[in-house]
């Protein structure tokens, strides 16, 4: 049971929109530019999320997405299965199709606990616990100098500070460069 990178994307996207300002949408390319993530790719994995009703999308100049009433309290395990399939937990860490405590692979007995341990870990772990350790500064989501997220409040109506990319002569990011754009949820 190791995450694939569509499940990552997924967890990194709902963690990021979940620090943005309560039911203010945001841009797909935005999350995309700030986890270092391919935006086609991430669309995808948003459809899926707006099909498993963990995520509002909107379409137009004002578009983007947010999450939908209560999705802080989505817990890590809902966004796995939802990616991965209801399956999730029964594949083998060996790969084998058929592993069980009657046919069991060479590894069953010593993964069994292990996995039982990371299943209540993901249960445990909400987005709404994720994104207020990202939003304290203490944890980040990505490795980009851009993307370490900086917010003051958090809460809603709060500001919310966080680097985006600068734009250089012909509307392309210049090496290096970011300027911070600061937010106001109340208006």
């Amino acid at each position: 049971m190791i995450l694939s990178r569509t499940s990552q994307y997924a967890i990194q996207a709902l963690i990021f929109v979940a620090t943005q300002p309560r039911g203010v949408p945001v841009l797909i390319r935005t999350v995309a530019e700030h986890l270092g993530v391919p935006p086609a790719y991430l669309a995808k994995i948003m459809q899926s999320l707006s099909r498993g009703k963990l995520i509002h999308t909107f379409r137009g100049r004002q578009g983007g997405v947010c999450l939908t009433e209560g999705g802080e309290d989505t817990d890590l395990m809902q966004i796995l299965t939802l990616i991965e399939g209801p399956g999730l937990t029964d594949n083998c860490v060996l790969g084998l199709k058929i592993c069980g405590d009657e046919t069991a692979c060479p590894m069953h007995n010593q993964w069994k606990p292990i996995k039982i341990k990371i299943v209540n870990l993901l249960n445990q772990q909400t987005l709404g616990k994720l994104a207020a350790a990202v939003r304290s500064g203490k944890y980040r989501l990505t490795e980009l100098p851009f993307a370490a997220l900086d917010f003051k409040a958090g809460e809603e109506g709060g500001e919310a500070a966080f680097p985006v990319p600068a734009k250089g002569a012909r509307g392309r990011r210049a090496a290096g460069a970011h300027r911070v754009v600061t937010e106001d949820a109340s208006q």
